[in-house]
């Protein structure tokens, strides 16, 4: 019997540095590789992906939601080369196919796909958006400089979250990109946690909890915070300061992938 087609599918774009050719390190010495690692276990015990898969691009059978993880050829973005962007449509088309392929098609099927990156990956998510299968992207401490394009992000769904405390990245730019993204006809919020860092180590549960909790909420197998979705549902002429919510400030839900009282 053919196994069935996915549901949605998540694909993770892990940090890099503005220039570097060489290759990623392999497995555990790629540092912003693995920084990504609890993202990617929270996201598969919430959407229930089979046990037992690979990380990064195995066989993962099943209907249900598949989580996959972008190679990058280089470490990093390298200026106009823009690697990382090149890898990640790369990757959504692959991951299109396999998405199609697993109901026995062989075509994409439209698979609905949200882009989880952080920093040079969540900057690469962003550009990456106008694919076709993207629903939304949720971007943790991106890295926006000014000149990027936003008319890629119309009509997506865009949450990205920030640390107030962020040396690496610019909050600031952030709340820019939100806000000109959203006047180009996308769906945006910012989320800022206060007390974090670029790394996301220092108040790491929270970071996982909402991160699975607006990936899974985008998806539509999970439910959003309410002050996200009210700000997701932004008028294009909305202020910078409406669409910006503090973490702390959200209403917490129960359920599995539900967002929790943060530590």
């Amino acid at each position: 019997m053919a196994p069935l087609s996915p549901s949605a599918a998540v694909l993770v774009l892990h940090g890099g540095y503005e220039n570097g050719t060489e290759p990623p390190p392999p497995g555990l010495l790629n540092l912003p590789g693995t920084r990504m690692r609890p993202f990617v276990r929270a996201l598969r015990r919430a959407t229930r992906a089979p046990e037992g898969s690979s990380q990064e691009g195995g066989p993962e059978g099943g209907a249900g939601v598949l989580v996959r993880q972008v190679r990058y050829a280089h470490r990093g973005w390298n200026g106009s080369r823009a690697d990382a962007l090149h890898d990640a449509l790369a990757a959504l088309d692959a991951l299109g196919e396999e998405a199609g392929g697993a109901g026995g098609s062989g075509e994409a099927g439209g698979v609905p796909v949200v882009l989880l990156g952080h920093s040079m990956g969540a900057r690469a998510a962003l550009l990456a958006a106008g694919h076709p299968l993207v629903r939304g992207v949720v971007g943790l401490a991106p890295w926006c400089p000014p000149g990027d394009p936003v008319t890629q992000l119309a009509g997506r769904d865009v949450v990205l979250v920030h640390s107030s405390r962020d040396r690496i990245t610019s909050p600031q730019a952030t709340q820019s990109l939100t806000t000109r993204a959203r006047r180009a006809g996308a769906r945006t919020c910012m989320v800022t946690v206060r007390g974090g860092d670029h790394a996301m180590i220092r108040r790491a549960p929270a970071w996982h909890r909402l991160t699975t909790t607006l990936v899974t909420g985008l998806l539509g197998t999970g439910s959003l915070p309410e002050p996200v979705t009210a700000a997701l549902g932004l008028p294009p002429t909305a202020e910078p300061t409406e669409g910006t919510l503090d973490l702390d400030r959200l209403r917490p839900r129960r359920g599995p992938a539900g967002l929790q009282p943060s530590p």
